[in-house]
């Protein structure tokens, strides 16, 4: 056995593993895994089911990741998980395969960090550099889009969307969608405002922010018009401002829940 498999480990007939792949005491990889180049599995790890995990992924111990979705409806179809490159997968963490009421597919980008016992449930699709913290949690059929964080112990209901650069506060229960850059928190979460500080931290022009607020002030006042009216002036408003036309087509997509939006006054 190589030196960088452990004696202890149990790797399935039919799995493929990379180069340079480590797996500690006591894993358990199935027979239709896949591991990519230098993965590392540091011990105690399950991954089963049709599951890729791309090159550089650490996976932390106790992660059981591949195992059948937690959905009454599933029948043992072949769905798959797929899991990208140079994420940290921290200890207990659980991801799902997909269904067949969904795309058959669960979906992990780039360069995320998932946090001890976060959840990734069947047929959700997250972006790259995303980060989940302790024990957040998505349902199924959740979107999360790029560079978004999820504070530890919130909870996002399914098929909701996050978008790209949101944030949403610790113990925050979602039931809305998240537009993009959005800042969310509370028990049943209300937006509060943009990603201010994660803005900046990304290098986003500070001019461009100060439009942003001026886009999110009109699509957010509540006197008057309807929201899709002031998605529409919005739009014609900020026309040349790429970032905020990111914010509307969003918009304009929400169809099974409505826009996560601040507190009535």
């Amino acid at each position: 056995m190589s030196k960088n498999i452990h004696p202890s480990a149990v790797i399935e007939e039919g799995a493929s593993l990379g180069e340079g792949v480590k797996i500690g005491p006591f894993c358990v990889v199935g027979a239709h895994v896949t591991l990519g180049d230098n993965v590392e599995l540091k011990s105690h790890v399950v991954i089963d089911g049709h599951t890729t995990i791309g090159a550089g992924t650490v996976v932390y111990p106790f992660a059981s990741l591949g195992s059948a979705p937690q959905d009454l409806k599933y029948a043992g179809e072949p769905s798959t998980l797929e899991i990208g490159s140079n994420n940290v997968i921290r200890e207990h963490v659980t991801m799902n395969p997909g269904t067949k009421d969904g795309a058959m597919r669960t979906v992990v980008g780039d360069r995320c960090l998932f946090m001890m016992g976060a959840h990734v449930a069947h047929d959700c699709v997250v972006g790259n550099n995303v980060i989940l913290a302790n024990n957040a949690t998505l349902a199924g059929h959740v979107q999360v889009g790029d560079f978004a964080i999820l504070g530890g112990l919130s909870a996002v209901h399914q098929f909701i969307r996050i978008g790209n650069h949101a944030i949403i506060g610790g113990m925050s229960g979602v039931e809305a969608d998240v537009i993009p850059f959005g800042r969310v928190k509370g028990e049943r979460a209300h937006l509060t405002g943009l990603n201010l500080i994660g803005l900046e931290r990304r290098g986003f022009d500070k001019g461009n922010i100060r439009e942003m607020q001026k886009a999110f002030q009109v699509l957010f006042d509540s006197s008057g018009a309807t929201l899709d009216e002031r998605i529409d002036q919005v739009a014609s408003e900020f026309a040349g401002n790429e970032t905020v036309l990111q914010i509307i087509e969003f918009a304009r997509k929400k169809d099974k829940f409505p826009l996560c939006q601040p507190p009535k006054k």
